[in-house]
């Protein structure tokens, strides 16, 4: 029988560091909620409130936007000056999502964090994790990656540099910020009863949302399995105890594998804290034998976000160059512009526009 000298791991959790930038970027995120609705209010009274200028940070939920700026970028060499904090806060996500695993889900999304919540409250409410099956679990999890696919087709395969700049420049997607807005403000029956349905999905399985329907999630799970730190278990001290598959949020089996290479981790780190065993669960670099410490995981994950944002503001290219008077001119016209789909309606309704604006 095979015997093992356990030291008891003491190592401090990382949990609350994890938590404590998880409700730093939530605030900023209701921050800038609070700036959007105030510059949303000054549109509505066309102009005669008070001017709150439009944050940037808002790009941060425009995801489809930004990633066609991404991809106009590598084609063109320039930054797209519609949403150009976009840009940044997109590049910054996948940069710490390929270096850190998919962090981005447990230590800044707000809706990771939400989810998070509401799966804590799931649990207590029941008792235990409950665990989708696996002949349902593996084809839910497809859909996100249909869902990314079609974006990808779409952006990809479709568009080349003149058709982007086009949609780019479009009265749509300058505005798309605001429709997002407006959604939610005058949100109808059917979207409460989807929402409402996502979030009582939410609370029996846990990081409903997440695992089978987040396209973002899609594409930074693809960035993590190229990541060069992984999670690493040392199966000669390993006592077999199962707390790491149980404390894992997307019930990866831990304890089974030496290595954790999945597009579900999101290196959040609880499996590794909760390991009573030193040495034996850590991250580190794949073709290395030294573990980073978890206090350079929390600096790491948040101080790429910072410095590559951070890079946008003093560029000069992170607040995009939209006057007031063609954001009031755009809000006017707002029901009268849709998604277009083709690259004539794309000449047309900026024309349309653009005219407009000049008298």
């Amino acid at each position: 029988m095979r015997k093992i000298n356990i030291i008891k791991n003491k190592e401090k959790s990382i949990q609350k560091y994890r938590f404590t930038i998880q409700l730093i970027f939530a605030l900023l995120c209701l921050w800038i909620g609070v700036e959007f609705f105030l510059f949303a209010k000054y549109l509505e009274s066309n102009g005669t409130a008070a001017f709150y200028q439009r944050p940037p940070g808002v790009d941060g939920f425009l995801p489809i936007s930004s990633l066609m700026s991404v991809y106009y970028f590598f084609l063109t060499g320039s930054v797209h000056q519609v949403h150009p904090a976009g840009f940044f806060i997109f590049v910054g996500i996948v940069a710490v999502s390929f270096v850190f695993g998919k962090s981005f889900c447990s230590w800044f999304c707000p809706v990771g964090f939400l989810s998070e919540l509401i799966g804590d409250f799931g649990e207590k409410l029941f008792g235990r994790k409950i665990r989708v099956p696996k002949f349902l679990d593996y084809p839910l999890r497809s859909l996100k990656y249909l869902i990314l696919a079609f974006f990808a087709y779409s952006i990809f395969m479709e568009m080349d540099a003149l058709t982007l700049k086009l949609f780019l420049d479009s009265p749509y997607n300058i505005i798309a910020d605001l429709k997002l807005y407006y959604f939610f403000a005058d949100i109808t029956r059917f979207s409460i009863i989807v929402l409402s349905v996502i979030f009582v999905l939410s609370i029996i399985i846990r990081n409903f949302w997440c695992r089978y329907l987040c396209p973002y999630g899609a594409l930074l799970g693809i960035f993590s399995l190229l990541s060069p730190n992984k999670i690493k278990r040392n199966a000669s001290s390993c006592i077999d105890c199962g707390l790491c598959a149980k404390a894992c949020p997307s019930s990866i089996k831990v304890d089974k594998v030496k290595i954790v290479v999945s597009d579900e981790c999101t290196t959040c780190m609880n499996c590794v804290d909760v390991c009573p065993v030193a040495n034996t669960l850590y991250l580190q670099p794949v073709k290395s034998k030294t573990a980073i410490n978890k206090k350079i995981i929390a600096i790491g994950v948040a101080g790429i976000f910072v410095i590559i944002t951070a890079v946008g503001m003093i560029s000069g290219k992170w607040q995009n160059h939209i006057t007031k008077e063609e954001y009031l001119l755009l809000n006017k016209n707002l029901d009268r512009i849709g998604h277009v789909s083709n690259i004539d309606e794309l000449e047309i309704d900026s024309a349309l526009i653009n005219k407009s604006i000049t008298k």
